[in-house]
């Protein structure tokens, strides 16, 4: 696949070809779906906590007698049953995440990438530099590409200034071609990635 280059001033500035061996794959959702709850997964804090019976203060001590009382027999006020008492069966502190193996998460990246080529929206840029942090003219760039929700993925080193311009801009995000990811790729229309990008991506691959 064969893709013009721009500049942030929507100018072409030469073409590339995309690695049908990344680019050029017919989606599974079925990978992209393991990919995004594994990820999810991993975020999740884990710290919800409840107390249990045997957490709660409070005393031991048979409440009433066993009989005659013409109540249910209770030994302590702990029990889930009353309030205070300890919660059953509830939260306890716990990591989330699950295993999935090196092979699959490549593969979806690789899917990922190919659903955004394949729906046409992946824009190649020549480079993501600004003189100055000025989020005025990163708006301007994204107007003139036709950009509202987007993705840039950068080489290894990320331009400051454009970092800084971009992150005030609702629904866009910035990366170093090191973070990128399946969901990130997935939850924003446009997947940008600067020559730098592309050439470290379809290094990776090709490794």
């Amino acid at each position: 696949m064969k893709l013009d280059v721009q500049t942030l001033d929507a100018k072409k500035a030469g073409s590339v070809d995309l690695s049908d061996f990344v680019f050029a794959l017919k989606p599974r959702t079925d990978i992209l779906h393991r990919m995004v709850n594994y990820q999810l997964a991993k975020r999740r804090a884990g710290t919800h906590k409840t107390k249990g019976r045997s957490e709660i203060a409070g005393t031991t001590k048979k409440m009433y007698k066993q009989k005659g009382t013409g109540g249910a027999r209770h030994g302590n006020k702990k029990v889930p049953q009353f309030r205070g008492g300890g919660k059953a069966f509830g939260p306890v502190v716990r990591d989330h995440s699950h295993g999935l193996t090196k092979k699959v998460r490549a593969l979806a990246l690789r899917h990922a990438l190919s659903t955004k080529a394949q729906a046409g929206s992946i824009i190649v840029l020549d480079e993501a530099k600004l003189p100055e942090p000025r989020t005025k003219a990163v708006k301007d760039a994204f107007a003139k590409l036709g950009i509202t929700s987007t993705l840039i993925v950068d080489g290894s080193q990320l331009d400051e200034n454009f970092a800084l311009a971009a992150r005030n801009i609702p629904h866009t995000d910035v990366l170093p071609i090191e973070g990128i990811n399946v969901y990130d790729v997935l939850r924003r229309d446009t997947l940008v990635l600067t020559k730098a990008a592309l050439e470290a991506l379809e290094a990776r691959f090709a490794s």
